[in-house]
């Protein structure tokens, strides 16, 4: 299978990307291009097909952590840090544009 990239396709390509290649590097980039695109096309392959979709590489179900409740922190410790509290609550600056 040949993807059949031309010289010319590779010097458009280089130009739209400000590119200056010189006549080697444009056969170079010709060849890897047409590989590139000869692997792509594998993927369009019949024998892919059967091949289950995957969302991971690896057979890993659940690997969380059991949910399990833990106390929190003390309230009281937590509005003692506070710069300003109001009752049990923080208390922050108003919001530009929010009413009285």
């Amino acid at each position: 299978m040949t993807s059949g990239i031309s010289k010319a396709d590779v010097v458009h390509v280089a130009r739209l990307a400000r590119l200056r290649l010189s006549s080697g590097e444009i056969a170079m980039y010709q060849e890897q291009l047409s590989r590139i695109l000869d692997l792509v096309g594998e993927m369009d392959d019949d024998r892919l097909a059967v091949m289950p979709a995957m969302a991971h590489t690896q057979d890993l179900v659940n690997v969380l952590r059991e949910d399990v409740p833990r106390p929190g922190l003390e309230r009281e410790r937590l509005l003692g840090s506070a710069p300003d509290t109001e009752g049990e609550f923080f208390r922050i600056p108003k919001i530009l544009g929010e009413p009285e």
